[in-house]
């Protein structure tokens, strides 16, 4: 079951075209990110910084349609791999049921000295309700 989050498009993300600038996405992205670790009671980000993280290490993004200033929308997050310290993710961002972007990444948990550390149990039990089958 994959983890939703809406966001409007913001003047702040738009540039001269009026359109979504693309390092906005990544941000988004990032918050989309944030967002499910603050539903896991004591991973909020500014619960675990600064003796843990969760930077993404890779990140491969497909941008399918412009956003422009005022459209909402629906970001889902699914995990299709779990591992000890890093979990692979799936992102499709929508409008109206458009696609606007696909984007898969990795992300690494990380402890104070920045080297990969385990999930939590918490974090791990979650990334894994939000596990789906990774789709070609």
């Amino acid at each position: 079951m994959a983890f939703t989050y809406r966001q409007q498009v913001l003047f702040r993300h738009c540039d001269p075209a009026r359109i979504v600038f693309f390092p906005r996405y990544f941000e988004m992205l990032n918050d989309v990110v944030e967002a499910f670790f603050a539903t896991i009671p004591g991973e909020a980000f500014h619960e675990i910084h600064p003796d843990q993280g969760v930077p993404t290490a890779r990140i491969e993004t497909e941008f399918s349609a412009p956003s422009r200033h005022g459209d909402w929308l629906e970001f889902t997050l699914a995990f299709t791999r779990v591992g000890r310290s890093s979990a692979s993710t799936r992102f499709v961002c929508t409008c109206d049921g458009e696609v606007r972007l696909t984007a898969r990444s990795v992300l690494v948990h990380v402890g104070p000295d920045l080297r990969p550390a385990p999930w939590t149990e918490a974090a791990k039990e979650a990334l894994l309700v939000h596990q789906e089958e990774e789709i070609a």
